[in-house]
């Protein structure tokens, strides 16, 4: 199906960029003004409002964060970002998605987060995936289905983890190469990114990486095992050397927080070539999971100050997968703005919530949105009035609980088949805490906001 509108978008992003590159930061006030004219929604028009304001301060860290774009990737990097991710997956694809929901009476994501293998060449503590099989995997031609399927929904961006996606490195190339409309990232320990593949990625220009690192040296290691630390920095030099788009993900937890959310850590990444930066809390999935490692209120907190920090100061972006719920309305999964297919093609709501109804191999991604378990989320959304309170596992456990047992849903993790009940009881302490701090936290998001006034 010929789509006008993503024709003459990438026709005018394609001239945008080849006038804009002769001058980069002199001329981007231009290219603004020509997206000003291209999109449609009103939540779009306000981001090239907000784009054109930082165009012009150059004082602005991100003013700066756009001319490290423009300086240190490569130019397919630079082309493929333009068009895929702000063109198709945001200004054509976003549009689609609203179209297919009010089709299909189900919730259309922005994104797919899946699994091509569960194998993985580390063990990590804590790690989610260690509670797959480690034999499972996707075959190159359900991938391409699920992709081709996607597309048809509006769907352009595809986010792949593990077990390590790049296990699988050659065919997750010829996807990027076949879908060269579509924007790619991968979750990676990064222990596989050699010279060739970084120089490869470079030239695709629509294969990101999100690397795993837990802090220095010390901390990486002691998580992800010894020497693991300056496999990353080998790999972090090879990509900023191609041009390559890569960011990291970092998971906080108890024994961590110091040093993760300190400005010598985000400026040795910023220095290393990340230009973004993923937060995730520890989560406690698996009857083994380690519960020690659940970061504490007060910690959560001091992570919700110093993300928003970095926002205003440095020259990277960063979010907070929790922690930012205010941003996106709370909950995103569930198909709302994601979902995730485990390696075997369970289709479940979260990369963090096992359980599920459906395998893609027997059903169509349609098929999959509308199935039992995602129908709750997208009538139960938000899961909480206090969007930071998100999450229905680490902060409502009541309501993950209601879910699975009103939709049927069976564990998808084959080495214990975790009941919710025993899941949720994990968390349910840590969700009465939090929601002491996120409660007064919320209080002061919405008087700044002028939606409640201060109490005399």
């Amino acid at each position: 199906m010929v789509n006008v509108k993503q024709i003459v978008s990438t026709a005018l992003m394609n001239e945008g960029l080849k006038y804009i590159e002769k001058d980069p930061m002199a001329n981007l006030p231009k290219l603004v003004d020509w997206a000003g004219k291209i999109v449609t929604l009103d939540n779009h028009k306000k981001h090239v409002e907000t784009f054109r304001k930082i165009v012009n301060d150059p004082t602005s860290n991100w003013y700066k964060l756009i001319e490290r774009f423009f300086d240190e990737l490569s130019p397919s990097t630079r082309k493929k970002f333009l068009i895929n991710y702000m063109v198709n997956s945001g200004m054509v694809g976003i549009p689609i998605e609203k179209k297919m929901q009010e089709k299909y009476h189900c919730n259309v994501p922005w994104a797919i987060l899946m699994d091509p293998t569960s194998a993985c060449n580390l063990k990590c503590t804590g790690c989610w995936a260690a509670e797959y099989e480690k034999t499972d995997s996707m075959s190159f031609d359900t991938l391409d289905r699920i992709i081709n399927e996607g597309k048809e929904l509006g769907i352009y961006m595809y986010i792949y983890s593990g077990g390590e996606p790049l296990v699988r490195k050659n065919d997750l190339i010829r996807l990027a190469e076949k879908h060269s409309d579509c924007a790619f990232l991968s979750f990676t320990n990064a222990t596989l990114v050699d010279e060739e593949f970084a120089k490869k990625l470079g030239e695709l220009g629509n294969f990101g990486l999100a690397i795993s690192v837990e802090g220095f040296e010390k901390e990486t290691d002691m998580r992800r095992g010894k020497g693991t630390f300056q496999s990353v920095m080998n790999a972090m030099d090879f990509l900023k050397k191609y041009g390559v788009v890569f960011g990291f993900s970092t998971c906080y937890h108890k024994y961590n927080v110091d040093v993760v959310g300190s400005k010598e850590y985000l400026e040795m990444l910023i220095d290393k070539g990340c230009m973004f930066g993923w937060y995730f809390t520890y989560m406690p999935i698996g009857k083994d999971a380690v519960t020690d490692l659940m970061a504490t209120a007060e910690q959560r907190e001091e992570m919700y100050h110093r993300v928003r920090e970095f926002r205003e100061t440095e020259p990277i972006f960063v979010l907070d997968f929790w922690n930012d719920g205010e941003y996106v309305g709370g909950c995103i999964a569930g198909g709302r703005k994601y979902f995730h297919i485990n390696a075997r093609g369970d289709v479940e709501p979260c990369a963090f919530i096992h359980y599920s109804n459906v395998n893609i191999k027997d059903v169509s991604l349609i098929e999959a949105l509308q199935s039992p378990i995602f129908k709750e989320y997208n009538e139960g959304q938000p899961f909480n009035g206090n969007q930071l309170r998100p999450c229905p596992l680490l902060d409502n456990p009541e309501k993950l609980k209601g879910m699975v047992e009103r939709s049927g849903a069976v564990s998808t993790q084959p080495l214990d088949k975790e009941d919710v009940y025993d899941l949720t009881a994990k968390t349910e302490k840590a969700a009465e805490k939090w929601a002491e701090t996120a409660d007064k936290l919320w209080d002061e998001t919405l008087i700044r906001k002028g939606q409640k006034k201060n109490a005399v």
